[in-house]
């Protein structure tokens, strides 16, 4: 089974919600492979923020995402949904792109309707093109998969700017040009949750943007208004950087660790997410094979 139809399949597992946290760094993936989860969602924004240090205002570009995108699946198993921002370009950029980020491992890529730059769909001021080209750029990433289990997430973020009434009609538009999930970003309300999980056909994505603008709901109550798809896309990030700032703060002050040693891995735990037994194995194996003599030339 490849990591697309894996993906696939536990979509259409609609009697719970699929809860995916993201990640923009294989650490973080193998973290959340190590705690249970079947996906995992390489976010444009912790990508930024984690491998760059960057905000996420569209700083970045296909480069950055196929890097990430690369490193990651190679520690991985989970089926990789990938935040590829407005496809980086027209839809000739979007075709390009979507066969460069399915090659390179995804098995679902999410494309918006936002301008370029973009930002954070939680972020004021947010911009987005014409519905057309929007839903054109959409038929172009579905057309693209070679896979036809590659999954394609639409995203719109035209109910800030335009209103909920547009925001549900290019999500509609998006299905009926291929889209397999669709997702309106940044909802600010119940009122709107409920509209846009009882008007549009599943699956259907949430995002649990802690501190943004949507209401702090569980997974299992967003699936009850409607929703199949919830990611928690930088939430990892966000504790890490807390604990990182707090470590740090009574490490100035304290010159010593000794009082966190209950907070952080070992090296041993840490070696184990990394899956140093593994690889030593490898180059155990490797030095035990059994290799054929070089031939011996006779003198002519």
């Amino acid at each position: 089974m490849t990591p697309a139809s894996q993906l696939r399949g536990l979509l259409a597992d609609t009697a719970a919600p699929l809860v995916v946290p993201g990640a923009g760094t294989p650490l973080e993936a193998l973290a959340i492979q190590r705690a249970g989860f079947g996906a995992v969602y390489l976010s444009g924004y912790a990508i930024a923020a984690w491998r760059h240090g960057l905000p996420d205002i569209g700083l970045l570009g296909a480069g950055e995402a196929l890097e990430a995108l690369t490193a990651t699946a190679r520690v991985t198993d989970l089926p990789l949904l990938v935040d590829a921002d407005t496809g980086y370009g027209d839809a000739t950029s979007v075709w390009a792109n979507v066969r460069m980020l399915e090659a390179a491992g995804a098995a679902g890529i999410q494309i918006e309707d936002q301008v370029w730059p973009k930002r954070c769909g939680h972020m004021v001021g947010k911009e987005v093109i014409d519905a057309d080209e929007a839903v054109r750029k959409i038929a172009t990433a579905a057309e693209a998969r070679r896979d036809p289990d590659t999954v394609i997430v639409a995203r719109t973020d035209s109910l800030a700017p335009l209103g909920l009434d547009e925001a549900l009609s290019r999500a509609q538009r998006f299905r009926e040009v291929g889209a397999d999930v669709v997702f309106i970003d940044a909802p600010s309300s119940m009122a709107d949750l409920r509209r846009i999980g009882a008007e549009l056909d599943g699956p259907i994505m949430a995002n649990m943007s802690e501190g943004g603008v949507t209401p702090a709901l569980s997974a299992d109550e967003f699936h009850a208004l409607g929703f199949q798809l919830v990611i928690f896309p930088t939430a990892p990030l966000r504790v890490a950087s807390m604990a990182m700032s707090d470590f740090l703060t009574d490490l100035r002050r304290d010159g010593d660790s000794r009082s966190w040693r209950e907070r952080m891995d070992g090296l041993d735990e840490l070696n184990d997410l990394v899956g140093l037994d593994r690889y030593l194995t490898i180059g155990d194996r490797a030095s035990s094979l059994d290799l054929p003599r070089a031939a011996v030339q006779g003198a002519s």
